[in-house]
């Protein structure tokens, strides 16, 4: 999701400082988010608000997170380009899942948002299942019996979660973060159909 098809940056820490800033007494820069977009949402809450516990934090994160979701179904995110228009082409010649280490409810708004409901047959998370991203990345290739799982992200977790789950990765080199491998990569989105079928002929 993040830093692979959109950059929702700006739009979560709005609405992350909607409820940290009055309840924590501070908000959540552009900064901060960059830096911890891809963690498990635990993780992602402790390494914005140190100072406090995790079951310090249980009842802000919850929050935080349905005001993000509110806020994104309402005011989209920066998709990145050709996103859209990739995906229903990909669409016509693989099944398309979402694999992401986001809160419940987040991949739905993506979907919604931008009317791509119908060409992703499945997608699961963390905040639905409280499962890492190797282990769900390893659930959709064993529930969906794929011959091969290809997992395109953007971070060094990214490509080690997608080796953990049995699934080969493709680097989005646009996005947030470097992957320390030689790995396949594209550019933009729309390089993704062309490496695909170079990648099915090896």
């Amino acid at each position: 999701m993040d830093g692979t098809l959109w950059d929702s940056t700006d739009q979560v820490a709005k609405a992350w400082s909607m409820v940290t800033l009055p309840k924590l007494g501070r908000g959540v820069s552009r900064e901060d988010m960059y830096r911890v977009m891809g963690m498990p949402m635990d993780r992602l809450a402790l390494a914005l608000f140190p100072e406090y516990s995790l079951e310090e934090l249980r009842t802000v994160m919850t929050e935080s997170c349905l005001v993000e979701n509110e806020y994104l179904a309402e005011h989209g995110a920066k998709l990145y380009p050709h996103v859209a228009e990739t995906i229903r082409e990909l669409s016509g010649s693989y099944p398309l899942y979402i694999v992401s280490n986001c809160q419940a409810g987040y991949i739905e708004v993506f979907l919604s948002y931008y009317h791509l409901e119908s060409y992703i047959e499945d997608f699961t998370c963390y905040g639905d299942n409280g499962k890492q991203k190797d282990e769900n990345i390893a659930y959709m290739i064993h529930k969906h019996r794929l011959d091969r799982g290809i997992y395109v992200g953007d971070i060094q977790a990214d490509y080690e979660s997608a080796l953990a789950g049995g699934a080969d990765f493709i680097h989005a080199a646009y996005g947030f973060g470097t992957v320390d491998a030689q790995v396949p990569n594209i550019q933009t989105f729309s390089d993704l159909p062309k490496l695909l079928r170079t990648m099915a002929e090896k």
